[in-house]
């Protein structure tokens, strides 16, 4: 199992490669965020899924970035940002939204589409083109306010729920593995 994690997860040197991450040099040689055990690779997934969720941007250098400070698996951390890509971002940021929502008591705006500029609107002057930018604003900051509520909601127990799982995991199949040697060992074949 632990050969396969390793094939899955990027390599030193693919990290180093990673130009967001240049600016850490010598600290991404420390052994601690290469070493695959328990608790670093559990902390390492819990970071990455937790920054891969609630930020939409730059998730790999923040990720890293605390995986270093916390001497958390770095690759795992790395490659567990990639929860949310271009398949899954739209279901996760519109059920965060709908969460957010809930939680504020917010009532849903039913189909309310963002303000555009029509052309009526671009021939009337600058008064109707700067309304059309506040009332844009308006409507970014009304579904801004759900989005990071819910971002922050879903982030934070996903990356508690996926550390836990990757402890309860691994003991699990210690214990497992301990079972079957002793039974191999009491009942040889």
């Amino acid at each position: 199992m632990l050969q396969r994690l390793h094939s899955l997860l990027p390599s030193r040197e693919r990290l180093h490669q990673m130009r967001g991450l240049r600016w850490l040099g010598p600290r991404l040689h420390h052994p601690h965020l290469w070493r695959l055990n328990r608790r670093s690779l559990a902390l390492g997934l819990a970071l990455g899924v937790f920054f891969g969720l609630l930020v939409p941007v730059a998730q790999i250098p923040l990720a890293a970035t605390l995986a270093v400070l916390l001497r958390a698996n770095l690759p795992a951390a790395v490659a567990s940002t990639l929860v949310t890509n271009p398949v899954t971002f739209g279901p996760v940021y519109y059920g965060a939204y709908k969460l957010g929502q809930a939680l504020l008591g917010t009532p849903a705006h039913a189909g309310e589409e963002p303000p555009t500029l029509s052309t009526t609107d671009e021939v009337a002057g600058a008064g109707s083109w700067l309304d059309a930018l506040l009332q844009a604003w308006d409507w970014l900051t009304d579904v801004g306010k759900p989005l990071v509520l819910g971002l922050a909601v879903v982030a934070t127990i996903a990356g508690v729920t996926v550390y836990w799982l990757v402890q309860w995991a691994w003991v699990w199949r210690i214990r497992r593995a301990r079972r079957q040697r002793r039974h191999r060992t009491l009942h040889p074949s």
